[in-house]
């Protein structure tokens, strides 16, 4: 029987508190593959100059919720079988991930491909997209977490492609977040250990796949989700980046260490050993494209 698959294109920015988002988002989309699948975009609302309200510890609070239910709905409507996500922040991943976790009976598994966690929030920064993860295992921010009705068993999540700071790197971030301010709320290491959480770093990653293999054939994930965030990717080969940008508070954090050819290879195994029915690309900042569209923008005989 043919499975119904629908792409979703949801440019939100407010996860991330940056504008720039949303254009990542509208480019990813394009440079997709064209397809039969219907691709519905999500309504967001458009950065108009107004600074995000930070409401109740998080930016733009009320307009992400009500983005969260907009992206619900749909799925709802269509009831897909399989759903393609392009965004934005990562918290766009909140609403697939959560609809397929209750349409396959909350058995889903999840394969988080990230150079963060995403499991918790950082007091002094105050953005949404640190807290996808956490808000589908029925954690994070509560309000989030209440929309998802099926939490996903934490022994059916992987994360894969983090990367740990070298001390050096590590004293350094320390001592910016102390300046800034920022600190995690929670422990992420505490909540992976309580949880059982499955981890694996970039490095390991990058010379085998076999523990994911492993995650799969031991837990009998028959329905997988995958999410990637781009920042995975090393930022000194892939610009399209938020760390490419150095005015970015984060900038310090650890940035991925994995090539497209890791990426490549991880997805063609796993659409061959067992059924994707979820997919999420996340937090493509196409700097260069930005900066071409600006300096177009000030050309007077374009604007005449």
């Amino acid at each position: 029987m043919t499975k119904k698959t629908i792409r979703l294109l949801m440019p939100q920015w407010q996860g991330g508190n940056n504008p720039n988002y949303a254009f990542g988002a509208e480019l990813l989309a394009w440079l997709a593959p064209e397809s039969d699948q219907l691709q519905i975009r999500v309504p967001v609302q458009t950065y108009d100059g107004t600074p995000l309200e930070n409401e109740n510890g998080m930016n733009g609070r009320k307009q992400l919720l009500k983005q969260l239910k907009s992206a619900h709905h749909i799925l709802d409507a269509y009831q897909p079988d399989r759903v393609v996500m392009f965004g934005g922040d990562c918290l766009v991943e909140q609403a697939p991930f959560a609809y397929l976790n209750e349409r396959y009976g909350g058995e889903l598994g999840l394969l988080w491909i990230d150079a963060h966690t995403d499991l918790v929030g950082y007091i002094g920064y105050d953005n949404g997209h640190t807290l996808p993860l956490g808000n589908l295992l029925g954690e994070g921010d509560e309000e989030f977490a209440k929309h998802v009705k099926t939490p996903l068993k934490p022994e059916h999540v992987f994360i894969a492609g983090l990367t740990t700071p070298t001390e050096q790197e590590a004293e350094v971030i320390y001592e910016r977040f102390q300046k800034l301010g920022i600190v995690p709320a929670d422990s992420e290491a505490e909540m992976i250990q309580r949880l059982g959480i499955k981890t694996a770093g970039a490095g390991e990653i990058i010379n085998s796949t076999q523990s994911i293999h492993e995650w799969i054939n031991e837990k009998n994930i028959k329905h997988l989700a995958i999410h990637i965030d781009l920042d995975v990717l090393d930022p000194k080969t892939f610009r399209s980046l938020i760390f490419a940008k150095p005015e970015d508070p984060f900038h310090l954090s650890p940035k991925g260490s994995l090539q497209f050819i890791h990426l490549q290879k991880i997805l063609k195994e796993l659409s061959e050993e067992t059924d994707i029915v979820g997919l999420g690309i996340t937090e493509h900042m196409p700097w260069d494209a930005i900066e071409l569209k600006k300096l177009l923008a000030d050309i007077p005989i374009l604007n005449d």
